[in-house]
């Protein structure tokens, strides 16, 4: 029927094809039939406009599926449509936009309509007298402005002229919703944001918005601006405009949605320091209040505009807590969204920036309300939460309350996440929390170095805070620090229960204390123990507040109390020494060191040679040290072994050095008290002769252990003494490094000013690091890069 010469047949064809055509199994028969290519024939020109009618009535119902709408593209039926949009039939012209609207959902299908510069025959049915002909080719148009290309044929359409004009035309408020959709669309153009400010358009735009009383108008008038002002050019039009009136009287609209787009929008001008500055006291007091809104949507958009508004802009954050944010805030971190967890966690974070502002944070809760975003599934989310806790735990009392709170656990798990971003905050966070002392030893036990150590490993995974982290963590663990880099710096303090293990690779696991001490002794490099504890556990120095050695002794004093009551056989629960062996040792319970300083006060018998003196007192030394019977005694607490000798020498260096005022006299002077405790000044061609291997081995033997407290060491070299200089050096305030070479080497690093430069008026120079002589010239100081220097640390 579709190929009679009767117009009369046609029209009735179309017509029962068209009725057909609603129904769902009759629009698939058709497409099976193929009678698409017969349809877009009779939509030539030729054809008499009630055919027209029919047939693009059929195609406009058969385009609303998929398969229909590649059908009518494929056979060529766009062009023909855009033809008809001219026809003087209202019906036609409907019928056609409609197709066609249906059309360019495809991105293809846009394409070719570019290439057709259909957009002046879609402007001209903005003029139709009948308001469905003009709505369908706003909605077109909104859907093809969304590229670039179409947003400049648009404007050089003078399309914009009609969209203003529109808006400009009470009567036409059925059509303003989507007229500011085109309008949005195209302010992401700045060339049209320009002639629209040109033409005095963007005043009208914003007045429009401002004063209209339709919802959907000011939510999409807020859309608009938000999209156009991603652009930094966009932003300073704006903010000339004043646009910022405008956002802040839509936030005071009832309509969530409206709501939401001008949160957005403030957000997106936030990139204008001008409007930041407006927004300090007309936008974030309303913002606040937004927050506690029951639409979780609204809060996350009003979170987010506060986020964009206090990031690097300290008066904007104390603006945020004038407003009393915190509350509504911390709330908002138990929302369900995702993205209002992360704003919020952003805000508190740059608040918790401002030092006066951290308080207020840390009052609000806000650890405890962080734990559960640490533990989310969104990797924004714990990433910002990881922040937040980094800049909220600057002090002891937060870092605590974290820890107790048990908020320790999730973050040392996000150091697992695959997520750079993540990774790297969780790294930072735990570096701000290995601030103190208990809080990275809970981070120690929770695996957090050992986790921060295999990072560290890999060239892809480790960052810079990850390392900082894993260095913090090291300084906590100096026994660990010293063995795997074989450094400590002037501020890493050893404190009683240091031991130098020796090198130990990456990834290699250190031994603790207790275990090396139960260990039979071997062939392998003595352990070296830095204990300041006497025989009866209490501790030599008087005034034990004043030196953080004694604050972090690895025993409590409660432990070393009840110690110090019980008998001599159980001073060590790992077997070390019977009270028959140590005969230095008093029996009446007093204290050890001072014992030993009496005994050593009456001095060698008279007659005997020097080196016969000698020979006796190092006998006397190695009878008194306490042996291991091999018996242990489970329910004893154990504690490691005492070192008299070591006690000895820091009341010697506390009493003789500690006065000393300057700094180049102690270390000289204690230079040369290391060197005599170790067997004295060794020439350098003696060095072979001095048979230090042996004495260790004795010593070994002796203690039936692997461990050896530094002061029973009585013939050392380079890594002895440089142990022993670092550790004394450290209880009497003298900075100075300990550094590890190769083949047994060790020295000491200590920074003084030039002597040269004294007296020089004017002059400054900055402190120059010197290595220390323990060997050949004790006392000596050496240039550290020099010729001699360079000898004592590598030849």
């Amino acid at each position: 029927m579709l190929h009679s010469p009767e117009e009369e047949i046609l029209a009735k064809a179309c017509e029962a094809i068209y009725k057909f055509a609603l129904k769902d199994d009759v629009k698939k028969l058709l497409r099976e039939l193929d009678v698409m290519n017969s349809v877009i024939a009779q939509l030539t020109p030729e054809e008499e406009v009630v055919i027209h009618e029919f047939a693009s009535l059929c195609l406009a119902n058969m385009s609303t599926e998929y398969t229909g709408k590649v059908q009518i593209f494929e056979h060529g039926g766009l062009e023909p449509l855009l033809r008809l949009l001219s026809s003087p039939d209202p019906d036609v012209k409907k019928n056609s936009i409609e197709c066609i609207y249906n059309l360019v959902q495809d991105f293809q299908c846009r394409t070719t309509f570019q290439e057709l510069n259909a957009i002046p025959p879609v402007l001209d049915l903005l003029k139709s007298e009948y308001p469905v002909i003009q709505l369908f080719a706003l909605k077109m148009l909104g859907v093809i402005t969304n590229d670039k290309k179409s947003q400049a044929m648009l404007r050089d359409s003078q399309g914009l002229d009609h969209l203003i004009k529109i808006l400009d035309t009470k009567e036409l408020n059925d059509l303003h919703i989507e007229a500011l959709s085109v309008v949005a669309n195209c302010l992401e153009d700045m060339d049209s944001i320009l002639l629209i400010r040109q033409t005095g358009g963007l005043k009208k735009l914003l007045a429009f918005a401002e004063n209209s009383t339709i919802p959907d108008i000011q939510k999409n008038a807020a859309k608009a601006i938000a999209k156009a002002a991603y652009d930094s050019e966009s932003r300073k039009l704006f903010h000339e405009q004043e646009v910022e009136k405008c956002l802040v009287t839509l936030l005071g609209s009832e309509s969530d949605g409206t709501q939401v787009a001008a949160s957005q929008a403030i957000s997106a001008m936030c990139g204008n320091a001008g409007s930041q500055d407006f927004f300090n006291t007309q936008g974030i007091p309303q913002l606040v209040r937004l927050l506690k809104s029951d639409n979780e949507e609204v809060q996350e958009a009003a979170a987010l505009a506060l986020a964009s508004l206090t990031t690097c802009n300290p008066a904007n954050a104390n603006a945020a807590a004038e407003a009393d944010a915190l509350g509504p805030l911390t709330s908002t971190l138990s929302s369900k969204r995702d993205g209002a967890v992360a704003n919020a966690a952003t805000v508190l974070m740059n608040m918790a920036m401002q030092e006066p502002l951290r308080a207020a944070v840390q009052s609000q809760d806000v650890l405890q309300a962080l734990i559960g975003p640490l533990g989310s599934a969104n990797t924004v989310v714990q990433s910002k939460a990881a922040l937040a806790v980094a800049t909220t735990v600057c002090d002891v009392e937060a870092r605590a309350e974290l820890r107790n709170r048990g908020g320790l656990e999730p973050l040392v798990e996000l150091l697992h996440s695959k997520n750079d971003e993540v990774r790297r905050h969780a790294s930072y966070a735990i570096m701000v929390c290995a601030g103190d002392e208990l809080t990275a030893t809970e981070l120690y036990r929770l695996g957090a170095l050992d986790i921060l150590e295999e990072i560290s490993l890999s060239v892809r995974r480790k960052n810079k805070f990850s390392e900082a982290a894993y260095n913090k963590l090291l300084n906590h663990n100096l026994s660990l620090k010293y063995s795997q880099t074989g450094y400590l710096s002037s501020s890493n303090i050893i404190s009683d229960g240091f031991y130098d293990y020796g090198r130990i690779n990456p990834g290699t696991k250190l031994l603790p204390l207790k275990e090396l001490c139960l260990q039979e002794p071997s062939d392998r490099r003595a352990v070296l123990l830095i204990n300041n504890e006497s025989v009866d556990g209490s501790l030599l120095m008087e005034d034990k507040s004043s030196d953080l050695s004694y604050r972090r002794s690895i025993s409590s004093s409660s432990s070393l109390r009840r110690a110090s009551k019980e008998k001599t056989t159980s001073l060590f629960s790992t077997g070390f020494g019977s009270p028959t062996e140590l005969k230095s040792e008093p029996t009446s319970g007093r204290n050890t060191v001072l014992s030993k300083s009496a005994t050593k006060e009456k001095g060698p018998r008279k007659g005997r040679g020097k080196k016969e003196e000698e020979k006796v007192k190092e006998e006397e030394e190695v009878l008194a040290i306490p042996k291991l019977t091999g018996e242990s005694s489970p329910e004893k607490e154990w504690y490691p072994p005492p070192d008299p000798h070591f006690c000895t020498y820091v009341y010697d260096v506390t009493r003789s050095i500690l006065p000393v005022t300057n700094v180049k006299e102690q270390v000289e002077v204690l230079a040369k008290y290391v060197a005599e405790k170790m067997g004295g000044k060794i020439p350098k061609d003696k060095l072979p002769d001095f048979s230090w291997e042996l004495h260790i081995s004795e010593l070994k033997f002796q203690l039936k252990s692997n461990v050896i407290p530094i002061g029973y060491i009585k013939k050392g070299i380079f890594y002895h003494r440089a142990l022993l200089f670092k550790a004394l050096a450290d209880k009497i305030g003298v900075g100075c490094s300990l550094v590890r070479g190769e083949y047994g080497r060790a020295w000491n690093e200590v920074k003084l000013l030039d002597p040269s430069w004294k007296g020089v008026t004017g002059a400054f120079s900055a402190p120059e690091t010197w290595i220390v002589d323990l060997m050949f010239h004790p006392g000596a100081l050496m240039k550290s890069g020099g010729r001699e220097a360079n000898l004592y640390q590598f030849l």
